[in-house]
């Protein structure tokens, strides 16, 4: 079993695909920059990494190679902290591409955006069998949905064994682009279509803009769990800009209401050896 089987609570997510240095000097652009990011961030309370690399020209790429040199210099740097590399398309990759990248690496982690991997009305069956070789290697595999009618056609999926069981999921808040706020009252309509998933539901929640904190502390009331990072916010919940990614996971476990008890049961247990 890998160790993303049960997602930590606190994930970070450092970079993304899209934001450079021009939008914080602090974003992290290469894998030395961004393992530093992961180490700070877990001194903090972060229990895993979620991935981006970039390529030679600071662009969001799905090179295989990347991603192994990230998991072994995170195996090296920071041991205890879990990878879970990312499948986003970003407007430069198909689903053949983002299955190849999976294969290629054999990561612990990884989240898939089901609108990207599995188009609705697609007419082959290749996403369901990615899924199931994926559950099949141990890989965890963390759903993204950016609505609500996603999470319905998610549980339809589930309920024809389409896509295996058990499910990670990752609620998405707000949009990048075009931009578009988060608000705590957006959760709702996640929790509410929800109600058709299987029980063993293992689920968090990230929100794009200001009002990030907030919307994370409602997914935790919740029973959920947090992505957290510049990936979607660079700032405080007053609007000053955060100094980096530790800052804000340090200010978001202050704000948590047991923050005091954030303790070795919400973080997973040390490698038992290297992964490469």
């Amino acid at each position: 079993m890998t160790r993303l089987t049960v997602l930590p609570q606190i994930m970070l997510a450092p970079n993304g695909a899209r934001k450079t240095k021009a939008d914080h000097p602090a974003l992290p652009m290469t894998i030395a920059e961004t393992v530093a990011a992961a180490r700070a961030a877990h001194a903090e309370g972060a229990g895993a990494l979620h991935a981006h690399v970039r390529d030679a020209e600071g662009g969001h790429s799905l090179d295989p190679g990347l991603y192994r040199e990230l998991i072994a210099e995170m195996a090296r740097v920071v041991p205890e902290m879990p990878v879970q590399i990312t499948t986003e398309a970003a407007g430069r990759y198909s689903p053949a591409d983002q299955r190849a990248v999976v294969r290629g690496v054999l990561p612990e982690g990884v989240s898939v955006a089901l609108s990207e991997m599995w188009p609705a009305n697609a007419p082959d069956d290749e996403a369901s069998r990615f899924y199931h070789w994926a559950a099949e290697a141990g890989i965890a595999v963390q759903h993204i949905l950016y609505s609500p009618v996603e999470v319905v056609r998610l549980s339809e999926l589930a309920r024809r064994a389409a896509i295996p069981a058990p499910l990670q999921l990752l609620y998405v808040l707000g949009r990048y682009l075009p931009p578009q706020p988060a608000t705590p009252e957006a959760l709702t309509g996640f929790l509410t279509a929800a109600s058709a998933l299987p029980e063993r539901l293992d689920w968090a929640a990230c929100a794009f803009g200001p009002q990030e904190t907030d919307c994370l502390l409602a997914a935790i009331k919740a029973g959920g769990k947090a992505r957290i990072g510049f990936e979607n916010n660079l700032t405080f919940p007053d609007g000053t800009p955060a100094p980096d990614n530790a800052a804000r996971v340090a200010d978001f476990i202050r704000r948590l209401p047991l923050s005091g008890q954030l303790s070795s049961r919400n973080r997973i247990p040390p490698r038992a050896s290297s992964p490469l």
